[in-house]
Formats: structure tokens, sequence, C-alpha cells
């Protein structure tokens, strides 16, 4: 979007949208370094720089993933997940939850389709729980960020949390409780692409040219937002490192037991930007002193009580199932931050 008006302008509106991004935010801490602390400043933009191009690899092979996925159509295959039995159901939500090639707004039409579908509670519960914890670009960029064995177990989390939340579902929905979960919805489509419920995915989608070009803009525009996040979050990192003492980061969320982990699932959920920027804030965290288990469940309730994760709960059920998923997701992260601290 430009910022210019008719009369060659920046516009009042244009310009408040560009200093709320990434880009604007990025910049203004960093013009605040070079002010009240010049002597750091070459050291911070370098280690960002650094963290950045590390990273790029992963940045190239996860944006050519998740293009790849919308092009071909595979929501078709996702949507097969919700055909058959109930527990058969629910496993294969959790499971294809981290698979899914969908942005914030087409979950909602999703879910609220495979509920007009009958598609039971469970199985959707299953899958709004794995669903914004881990994707192709999160997996990617975690392991990028904090190692192979960070990222799995964040995978691994993932699925037990969707199995966890959807047979507990199933299991309230046997003792009389959600008899009416749903709220009116009106479903209407993003946009963002074909819908997931009619077709078969085309997985050789470079023979026609609307799947290139749905890869072409899928590319680029997942590209440019990895791109700007992580830049954000590597800025943040080398403040992290640079000006948080690691005595203060150690004395909350470090150590053993079970407060540390609980506290950073509890910060965690006000403090999550989006899965992209975490890994590296957790990374910088993790060298000032916090605990490998703290740090998984501050990512995995940070992910479940992120606005978009919420807002497709909130949108579709009551009060009570949002709730449920709530207590589900934070309870899930510190069981999760507790496994992993013991295995790792």
């Amino acid at each position: 979007m430009s910022l210019a008006t008719e009369t060659g302008r920046p516009g009042a509106q244009e310009l408040k949208a560009w200093l709320t991004t990434p880009w604007a935010f990025m910049l203004l801490i960093l013009a605040g370094v070079a002010v009240l602390d010049g002597g750091r400043f070459t050291g911070i933009v370098s280690f960002a720089v650094a963290a950045l191009g590390s990273t790029l690899p992963y940045i190239i092979f996860a944006v050519a993933l998740i293009a790849g996925l919308k092009a071909a159509g595979a929501e078709a295959v996702i949507a097969e997940a919700f055909k058959g039995r109930e527990t058969k159901m629910i496993v294969m939500a959790a499971l294809f939850g981290g698979l899914a090639p969908f942005c914030s707004c087409e979950v909602i039409p999703f879910v609220a389709g495979l509920l007009a579908l009958g598609a039971p509670l469970s199985a959707v519960m299953a899958f709004w729980l794995s669903s914004p914890l881990i994707d192709p670009p999160t997996l990617l960029i975690t392991a990028a960020a904090l190692g192979w064995p960070f990222a799995a177990g964040k995978a691994v989390a993932a699925v037990a949390l969707g199995l966890f939340g959807g047979f507990a579902i199933k299991a309230a929905i046997a003792g009389g409780r959600f008899s009416a979960p749903l709220k009116i919805y009106n479903k209407k489509g993003c946009g963002c692409g074909p819908d997931p419920f009619s077709g078969k995915p085309v997985w050789r989608f470079w023979g026609e040219a609307s799947r290139r070009e749905a890869f072409r803009h899928e590319a680029i525009i997942n590209g440019m937002f990895l791109i700007k996040w992580l830049a954000l979050a590597y800025v943040l990192e080398a403040l992290l490192v640079t000006y948080v003492p690691a005595e203060m980061v150690a004395g909350l969320v470090g150590g053993e037991g079970v407060v540390p982990i609980g506290i950073a699932a509890l910060v965690g959920m006000p403090a999550y930007l989006n899965s992209y920027v975490a890994p590296p804030l957790l990374a910088g965290l993790m060298e000032q002193g916090m605990s490998p288990g703290a740090a998984m469940a501050f990512m995995i309730s940070g992910a479940v009580s992120s606005v978009p994760a919420m807002a497709a709960v909130w949108s579709l059920v009551r009060k009570p199932v949002f709730a449920t998923y709530i207590g589900l997701g934070v309870s899930g992260a510190v069981a999760s931050g507790i496994i992993f601290q013991m295995v790792l």
C-alpha cells in the first residue's frame, strides 16, 4: 500500500497503519538504541542480521512448502480427516492439524463447514488445539532458532494436546455436557483459496497456470510475512541478550520444578506474539537461564491463546466450550513443559 495520497503527501491513516507494522516497530527500536546507547547499536544490528541470515534457508524451504500445499489444494486432504468413526476423526484431526495450510481467516469458515457437515465437536477441538501449535513453517523456524529436539518436542506436544482435548470433549459430551455448543454462524468465504470441501488436490500443480499463479502469490505473501516478523524477532532477541540480566530470567523461569513451568505458561498467554517471533525470543531467554520445560510451556500456552486461535473458537462456540478450550490449552502446556523437562 502506498503512503502517498492524491496530493503526493503521506495520508494520516496510511502512515498510522504503517507505524503499527513490524518494520516500523523494528526501526523505532533500532533508532532508540542508536540514540540512547550508540556503542551497542552495531553489535545489536550485527546479531540480528547474522541470525536472520542463518535462518534464511529454513525460510525459503518453508515458503516453498506452504505455497506448494496451497497451490495443490491440500485443504481437501485435511477435510478428509473428518470422515469416519469419531475416534478415528480425533486422531486424524490431531495429526493433520499441524499440516493444514490455512491462514488465520480460513480456519473459521473451514471449521464452520466441518460443524455444518456434522463433524463431532471432539474432532474439531483436536484440530483447534493442534493447529495453532505447529505447521511446516513454524516447525522449520523453531528448529532454526531452538534446534531440532525442541522442534520435534513441540510437534509431539501439538499432536498430544490435540488428542487430549479431543478425547476430553468426547468424554464430556458422553457425560451430558455441551449439548448445545455452537453459536449461530453465517459462513462466508475469506477469499484466501478454493472451497476445501470440493475437488481433489493436484500435486503436480505447475501444470496449470492458475495454480502456478497461486504458488507465486502465496510464496510472496508468506515470504514477506516471515521475513518481517523474524527480522523483528531477532532484533528483540538481541535486546534481550544485551540488556536483560540473566539472573532475573533464571530466577523467574529457570531451574527445576513445576513452578517456573507454570509461570511461563501463564506469562505466555498475554505475552505471545506469534509462532514465528516466539522461537528467537525463547532462544534469547534460554541463553539467559530459562529452562527448556518453561520455554515449551510458554510456546504452547501462547499459541493456543493467540488472537487468531482464540478468535476461531470464540466465533463459533458458546462460552463454556471456549473456556474449556483455554483450560485444555493451559493445562496441556504445563504438562508438556514438565514432560519435556524430564525427557530432555
